[in-house]
Order: C-alpha cells, then structure tokens, then sequence
C-alpha cells in the first residue's frame, strides 16, 4: 500500500536530489521567492525525450549568465552545467514514470545574502491536454493593453518575474480569447505572454525580430528552419507594425508546449475567413514530423 502511494506521489528534482513534491523545502530567503531572481525554461517531452534540450539548457544557462545569477556549488561540487541538468532530466522522468510530460528548470542564485548555495528545481507532470479545436478551428487573441520597453532589462528572456504575462493573459480569458499580444513602447509587434507570433503575407512568413526585442523561443527557431526547408519565404528581421498585422491572411502562435497553434481571431478582427490558413496547416504538418523524427516512439 505504502508502495503505491509514493509513486502516485510527484517526484521533483531540487538541488541535486529527487524528492516528493509535497516535501521540496526552498530558502524562506531565496532570492528567486523574494525578488524574482530566477530564470526558467518550459520543455516538451515526447515518447520520453525533450524536444531539443540542448537549446533549452544553452538559453537557459546564457539567461543565468546574462543576469549574473550564481548556478555553481561552493563546495566545488558540479551546479547547473548543461551535463548535471541533462542527467537530471532523465532521472525525473524516470522517477515519475513519465513519456508525455511538460518539464520545466528554474534556476536561482539562492538566498538573497548569497551564503549557501544556489537553487536548481526541476518538475516534470503530465503533458496537459492539448484541446483539439485550437489546431483545428484556431485561437483568438487580444492585442494586450501594457507594452513591452527594449529598455526592460528582463525583455527577452524567461524570467521569474513573470505576474505581467499572467495579468494579460487574464486580459485575454476575460474576453474569451486564449491569449495576448504584446506590442512594444514604440509600436512594434512583439510576442504574446507565452508564446512567439508569426504572420503569413502573400505566402511570406513574418516574425518579428529578436532585438525588438523578444523570447528567442525553441519552436520559433524550428519554424524558421522549417520555412527553409520547405522553400517558404521567412523574414525575421523587420520590424512588424499593427498594419502589418491587420494586413496578415494568416497568423499563428508558437511554444514549446503547444506547438503551432493557428489564430483565426484578433478580438473582433477575423483572420483569413476565421479559417487555418494553408501556410500554417504545411508548417503544422512539418512540425509533427519534426518532433516524431526528433522525439522518436
């Protein structure tokens, strides 16, 4: 009896050891509880393997870097190295028994007077339910009332500073909508609160630029190689306006845990007769047989 309930118990992997959920301790003074100073990546597990987990760690870590936040033991003991993380990865996920799964790493730099050692968290749990309509019918989207400053130091990375993203993502529920774009102080397009945005023109793919700046996100950078792949026009060095994005026959949404996802409403804009366009569907296709030639059953 006592067997069965700690497997039904999530297993988490916090600083170098794989505990119950319900008994993971962090620091009352870590600096990522109290000031937000952490950075995180969110990860897609199929048929048990990360979708491109050396891209997430190396974003991962450079984000660490940039912000200086501390990822090395004091005892001289290996921290968060891309090696320890990959290990530890596949230990939770067999620990949890789990082959579908959405796994996210949050890095710290551990208490705020910097004694002690940073803290590493890992969790993994069951991939969420993917609704089928969203890639079938689209999503709907609202244009999100704060903006986004290249003078915001956090911009462009995935930090735990993240209540913004979850108040304008509220935004977007309430209007019955999935989620929020962002635009920036100067009226360029940017991203949505979780995701990369594409455009589709005359059989163009448009994504904004990473200097404008915005998450150089995992899928973002599959799609790109995808367009290339299959001959599709790909653009993700201009600046993209609202008439850019009023203009779009199509628009569509990527992450690393929902993949492509096509927009078919801009709140009471419709886009491309509130249908999937034909660009979308061909790189939602080409994704899938990405991930199964990646992540192989």
């Amino acid at each position: 009896m006592g067997e069965s309930f700690s497997r039904q118990v999530p297993q988490v992997h916090l600083n170098g050891r794989i505990v119950p959920a319900d008994q993971a301790a962090i620091g009352a003074a870590d600096a990522g509880l109290i000031h937000g100073a952490s950075v995180f990546t969110t990860m897609l597990v199929r048929h048990g393997k990360v979708f491109r987990l050396d891209r997430h760690l190396n974003r991962l870590l450079e984000a660490a870097e940039h912000f200086a936040l501390r990822t090395d033991l004091p005892t001289g003991q290996a921290g968060a190295t891309a090696q320890t993380l990959t290990a530890a990865v596949a230990e939770l996920l067999a620990a949890n028994a789990l082959t579908e799964a959405r796994m996210r790493i949050t890095l710290t730099p551990g208490a705020v007077d910097g004694q002690g050692p940073p803290t590493t968290l890992i969790t993994a749990d069951p991939l969420p339910p993917q609704p089928r309509e969203w890639y079938e019918r689209g999503v709907g989207v609202v244009i999100s009332t704060f903006l986004q400053s290249r003078t915001d130091p956090l911009a462009g990375y995935k930090t735990g500073c993240y209540l913004p993203r979850l108040l304008a993502r509220q935004q977007a529920a309430a209007k019955g909508m999935e989620e929020a774009l962002w635009f920036t102080t100067d009226h360029l397009l940017a991203e949505a609160c979780f995701c990369n945005v594409f455009l589709v023109r005359e059989g163009s793919v448009l994504t904004p630029p990473l200097d404008t700046p915005v998450l150089p996100g995992i899928v973002r950078g599959a799609v790109l190689e995808l367009c290339a792949a299959a001959g599709v026009a790909c653009e993700d060095r201009r600046p993209l306006t609202i008439r850019d994005l009023l203009a779009a026959e199509e628009i569509f949404l990527t992450s690393a845990v929902s993949g492509i996802r096509p927009v078919v409403r801009l709140e009471r804009h419709a886009v491309g007769g509130e249908t999937p366009g034909s660009v979308t569907r061909k790189l939602m296709d080409a994704y899938n047989t990405l991930l199964d030639k990646e992540c192989p059953a």
